[in-house]
C-alpha cells in the first residue's frame, strides 16, 4: 500500500473513532433501535459506564491516529473494540453492521500496514 493511501486512510480511522468516542457522550448520530437482548446487553453496558470508558478510549485512539503519536498501539488496542463491536452487531443487532463493518476493516488495513511493528510481539 502507497503512503499516501496508508495515511489517508489511518486519518480517516482516526476521524471516525473522534466521532464515534464524542458519540458515545453526545449522541449526535442516530443508533438503530435497540430490543430485546441488545438492549438490555447496551443498557447494562451503559449503567456500568463502560461505554464511557470506551468513548474516552476511542477518542483517545482517534487523536493518536490522526497525530501519528503510538498509532501502532492505538491500532491494536483499537482491534479488540472493533472485533467486539462487529460480533455484537452480527449476533444481537445486525442492522448497525455497516458503521462497524467500515471500522474493522479500516482498522485490519491500518493494522496489516504496521504488522512489521508487530513481528517482536509473535
Amino acid at each position: 500500500m502507497s503512503s499516501k493511501v496508508f495515511i489517508y486512510i489511518r486519518l480517516a480511522l482516526g476521524i471516525l473513532c473522534v466521532v464515534f468516542g464524542i458519540n458515545k457522550f453526545t449522541n449526535f448520530l442516530p443508533l438503530t433501535k435497540l430490543t430485546g437482548e441488545a438492549a438490555n446487553y447496551f443498557t447494562a453496558l451503559s449503567s456500568s459506564k463502560a461505554m464511557a470508558l470506551v468513548g474516552i478510549t476511542l477518542i483517545v485512539i482517534g487523536l493518536a491516529l490522526i497525530f501519528d503519536k503510538y498509532s501502532a498501539l492505538a491500532t491494536l488496542i483499537l482491534m479488540s473494540i472493533s472485533v467486539n463491536a462487529f460480533l455484537f452487531h452480527i449476533v444481537l443487532n445486525p442492522s448497525g453492521i455497516v458503521r462497524t463493518a467500515t471500522l474493522l476493516i479500516l482498522n485490519s488495513l491500518v493494522l496489516f500496514s504496521y504488522r512489521d511493528k508487530y513481528k517482536t510481539l509473535l
